[in-house]
């Protein structure tokens, strides 16, 4: 296979055992240094078209490799499977995943993914979302510098798919035209020491919207994201 699949770890939810796997694909030299990438998605289990737009990017790599031109990317296409499985945002043990990073939690699934961010040193960090009280697309642009730069563009391309939400406040934070600046505690990201800072992004669907334009809305963008900041 032209990806490389990985468990990074196994445990056990009453009778059920569950793992998480990671997914390598290192696409064509570019003109320099590969840039890391890790795609994060599933991390709230009922918020299905990320895990199924992880799958289909995976898929659209091996049919064009140069969709990757420069990157090594980590995809992690189900990051909370037991909440996957049960269709809820929380994991089986009633966590809510995306609050518990980088706070000494011993969740399993966070353990695992905080030891492959801090080992890795992720040049950019993606997450893949849906949000059930808004009416389209944003996005949480945070870390580098350049990450706003390199959002606008993957908004404007996703928007073609799905309107944009451009209200003032946005999940209870200021938003300018489909971004917001700031994050919540404890959810997915760079080490809290890491320097310097990756570009991270968060982008969120409607979670009422229809699940294959959904799906379409994340794989134009990630297409996007990966394009804009390799310019």
């Amino acid at each position: 296979v032209p990806w490389l699949p990985a468990t990074l770890g196994s445990w056990s939810v009453g009778p059920d055992n569950y793992s998480l796997e990671q997914y390598l694909f290192v696409g064509p030299r570019g003109g320099g240094d590969y840039f890391r990438v890790g795609i994060f998605a599933g991390v709230h289990g009922d918020e299905a078209a990320g895990v199924f737009a992880a799958i289909r990017f995976l898929q659209e790599l091996a049919q064009d490799p140069d969709l990757a031109r420069g990157y090594e990317i980590y995809l992690y296409p189900l990051c909370n499977p037991s909440g996957f499985e049960d269709g809820t945002r929380h994991s089986r043990n009633g966590r809510d995943l995306n609050r518990e990073f980088w706070l000494a939690s011993r969740e399993p699934e966070v353990e695992l993914l905080e030891r492959q961010i801090r080992t890795l040193r992720f040049d950019g960090l993606i997450s893949l979302h849906a949000d059930n009280d808004s009416c389209g697309l944003y996005a949480f642009a945070l870390g580098a510098q350049v990450t706003q730069h390199v959002v606008e563009p993957a908004l404007r391309a996703a928007e073609k798919v799905l309107p944009r939400n451009c209200d003032a406040t946005i999940d209870n934070f200021t938003a300018r035209n489909g971004l917001i600046r700031k994050g919540y505690p404890g959810m997915l990201c760079a080490a809290p020491e890491a320097r310097p800072r990756p570009f991270e992004i968060v982008f969120e669907t409607p979670h009422h919207a229809d699940l294959e334009k959904q799906i379409e809305a994340n794989l134009v963008f990630l297409r996007h994201e990966l394009d804009q900041y390799q310019q």
